[in-house]
């Protein structure tokens, strides 16, 4: 099959023009979405990363035997909201954190980072 050409194209009334940018202005909203998707699960995939982090110094930090408002305290700095519960587990001391994901909106923003972490007990 032979591909029209200009004359073909006005013999038979068809134009192709500007259907390239018919098919781009169609698929721009696809990998906006997709993009976008993509940045916000990176997000999330940070505010992990300090939660776990900030959990571990909470658990180190509780087992030495400070006080639970130096955890908190490390916790919020790390991640906005975050609350913690704390679990003796024989010889370890175990804190479990979680936070609501403050990382842009739309479905990301349900999303909830949970973090735990343990230390040997020593502050008795």
């Amino acid at each position: 099959m032979r591909s029209p050409t200009r004359r073909n194209l006005r013999a038979t009334g068809g134009s192709e023009r500007g259907s390239v940018t018919a098919e781009f202005a169609a698929v721009i909203p696809a990998v906006i979405l997709v993009l976008a998707a993509a940045l916000g699960c990176m997000q999330v995939a940070g505010e992990q990363l300090r939660l776990q982090d900030a959990t571990a110094d909470a658990a180190r930090s509780l087992a030495r035997g400070d006080g639970s408002g130096h955890a908190s305290g490390r916790l919020a700095e790390a991640v906005a909201g975050a609350s913690f519960t704390v679990r003796h587990r024989g010889d370890l001391l175990c804190v479990t954190a979680r936070a609501r994901s403050s990382a842009g909106a739309g479905l990301v923003s349900l999303l909830t980072v949970r973090a735990t972490a343990c230390a040997l007990d020593g502050g008795g």
